[in-house]
């Protein structure tokens, strides 16, 4: 048989074993994963699987998905309490351009896949690439699926303080990625009506954006230096 890159030899990342993902899995009594199948392998990988699922009645039946492997990521909100403002970016997207946004134009959180990288020195990364900013102390918000339908990609949420002399850097994103991002220190009252009226429709920074007017920096009942029980520091890496 041909060596299958990706699968028995190593793809142009390194990646071995790319169909063995979810073969073995026990953690579901009601799932018993049949076959893995390979149908794309790019950057990212698009697997075929097809799986025996009991359903509520008891009854089996077999189930086949599909699933977009991008890996997992992180995403921040940097804020400054004293000045009311936040940092996003605005970058093209182009799957949102061909599916009636006016221009691709997002306007979103800094965010970034993880890679080898934990979460917050991914997102301590990415504000440093993309914004130019050096955070504060990290508070972990929360962790979600954004799209559990078809991609398996879990996203890591955190906001962190910041000030004006934390922005140290032009940011912009990396050129050798092709990544050319423009960066936005809105009015936090600014940017919070832009989920409202549509000029920030990205799901990751509506989320932010709210749980900062709700629960975060920005909540009625919030000082600067209390954010709540709900989050959980993460102490900045020397």
């Amino acid at each position: 048989m041909t060596p299958r890159p990706g699968v028995d030899t190593p793809d142009h990342r390194g990646r071995t074993g790319l169909d063995r993902a979810g073969r073995g899995l026990d953690r579901n009594p009601d799932v018993v994963v049949r076959e893995v199948e390979l149908t794309s392998q790019g950057w990212h990988v698009l697997r075929r699987s097809t799986f025996d699922y009991r359903r509520r009645d008891g009854r089996w039946t077999t189930e086949q998905r599909e699933t977009y492997d991008r890996g997992n990521g992180a995403v921040v909100l940097p804020y400054d309490v004293t000045r009311r403002t936040v940092l996003l970016t605005r970058q093209f997207r182009y799957p949102a351009y061909v599916n009636d946004h006016p221009d691709g134009m997002l306007v979103e959180a800094a965010a970034g896949l993880l890679d080898a990288d934990d979460a917050p020195t991914a997102v301590r990364r990415e504000s440093s690439e993309e914004l130019g900013v050096t955070l504060g102390t990290l508070t972990h918000v929360l962790d979600a699926y954004m799209s559990p339908g078809s991609v398996t990609e879990r996203l890591h949420f955190f906001a962190a303080p910041y000030t004006a002399a934390d922005r140290t850097g032009p940011g912009g994103g990396l050129e050798e990625d092709g990544e050319d991002i423009e960066v936005l220190e809105l009015p936090f009252a600014e940017a919070l009506a832009m989920t409202r009226d549509g000029r920030i429709s990205d799901g990751k920074t509506i989320l932010l954006l709210q749980w900062a007017a709700l629960d975060g920096p920005f909540a009625p009942a919030r000082t600067a230096g209390d954010l709540g029980g709900c989050s959980t520091p993460v102490h900045r890496h020397a």
